[in-house]
């Protein structure tokens, strides 16, 4: 009823009058993303007070309780349906704002070369740098235009699960500048009418010169090639519970997928950016040769990378039940488990991360026996007690035949817990 509701209002406001999900209308998409937001807050909140229950329902605890969860699973679906079309339109048109920063850049390397210039006077290496600038800024541009319809600029650096990825965000950031100061050598070179100018240009691409920023660009490269084979790797194998974002956001770059702040991320771009900004001032004062990363600072980069990696290989689990008993209030007598009974199943990783949303945790699924049972959203004022991520509470099925039968967990990422075995009777 909620998503019908919710329907028949974007109707009535018009094709773009703030309620459509259009991909073509992102104002719309986004509008309308935020009233099913806030249409779903106040139906569970109002749910957790006790308000909003119909009166064939509301004499019974368990009709009551899986009422009030088809209505928020109904709502949630129509919340994350228009999130979808709002990230989609979100995305489309990322694209103008990455060209956008591009070539902001640009103006402002400009006005550097500019500023700096003023008592100095204008020299060669201030050209070629304006010029490779150049050539990075459109080739930038025309690959974000390639790619518009998922992000423009940024395409590359999101992830299968569209989230922004730290590895390839810092991978394309070492080539990018490698690419650049290779490009500022060439123009130099270009210009060189002096025998001698163009030997000492050539012989500032050696590898004795360059050899700490040729060894940190192919150490980041394979880290950001290798993540995504092990995070493949351990979703595939159930090892590691991986949801997709609705979009990317920036915080992703320092961030699990439940929002919260990870060490191995922040630290590996601090120290990569710390490492780029050194070697951007070593081309600034040589533009004749690569810059010249010391090996201490490419060590630094190196141990933060591998941190990076082993945080990766750390990450995740397998969802585990520890044990499976009768539920029952406070002042109730222990009892045999008989179908119809709640039972609360405990252990650990029930909700994966970034699966916080009613969408999601409603897609959580128990076996009991042959019969799947989906786990019922409780709310409460902020949030849901039901499901959490060390417990459930479901009803056990009349299908159930009494014995002793197999409890098993499936989480909104469809990945199963171990089977824990319970005894049913009459």
């Amino acid at each position: 009823m909620a998503v019908q509701e919710a329907r028949q209002g974007g109707e009535h406001l018009g094709a773009h009058g703030g309620g459509c999900a259009c991909g073509d209308c992102p104002h719309g998409a986004r509008e309308g993303h935020r009233r099913a937001v806030a249409a779903f807050l106040v139906k569970r909140d109002g749910f957790a007070a006790g308000e909003g229950l119909p009166a064939a329902v509301a004499h019974s605890a368990s009709a009551s309780r899986q009422w009030v969860s088809d209505e928020l699973t109904q709502s949630a679906d129509f919340v994350a349906e228009r999130g979808r079309a709002e990230g989609g339109a979100w995305l489309a048109r990322l694209w103008h704002r990455t060209a956008f920063a591009v070539w902001g850049a640009f103006v402002v390397l400009l006005l550097v070369q500019s500023l700096t210039a003023i008592g100095a006077g204008w020299t060669a290496a201030r050209t070629a740098g304006l010029l490779a600038a150049l050539v990075v800024a459109g080739t930038v541009t025309a690959a974000s235009w390639f790619h518009r319809a998922r992000g423009g600029a940024v395409a590359p650096v999101i992830g299968e699960d569209n989230r922004l990825s730290t590895s390839r965000a810092v991978a394309v950031s070492w080539v990018l500048f490698v690419a650049y100061a290779v490009l500022v050598l060439a123009g130099r070179l270009a210009a060189a009418s002096d025998h001698a100018e163009r030997d000492a240009l050539i012989s500032g691409l050696e590898l004795a010169r360059g050899a700490g920023v040729v060894t940190v660009l192919a150490v980041v490269c394979a880290i950001a090639v290798l993540v995504r084979r092990v995070v493949g790797l351990r979703v595939l194998g159930q090892r590691l519970q991986k949801l997709p974002a609705d979009r990317p956001r920036a915080a992703d770059l320092l961030t699990d997928d439940s929002g919260r702040g990870t060490f191995a991320d922040i630290q590996y771009v601090a120290i990569s950016a710390v490492a780029l900004v050194f070697v951007a001032v070593r081309l600034a004062r040589r533009p004749d040769q690569l810059p010249d990363l010391p090996w201490g600072l490419a060590v630094v980069v190196l141990i933060s990378a591998a941190t990076y990696l082993a945080g990766k290989y750390a990450e995740g689990g397998r969802p585990v039940i520890l044990s499976v008993v009768r539920s029952r209030e406070a002042g109730d007598l222990d009892a045999p488990i008989r179908t119809g009974d709640d039972i609360e199943i405990r252990g650990a990783g029930f909700v994966p991360p970034g699966a916080q949303t009613a969408d999601r945790l409603s897609r959580m699924v128990v076996r009991i026996g042959p019969v799947n049972v989906h786990v019922p959203l409780v709310p409460v004022a902020g949030g849901f007690s039901n499901p959490t991520d060390t417990l459930l509470t479901v009803p056990v099925p009349a299908d159930v035949e009494p014995g002793r039968v197999e409890v098993q967990v499936v989480t909104a990422a469809g990945v199963e817990t171990n089977a824990c075995v319970v005894d049913v009777t009459d």
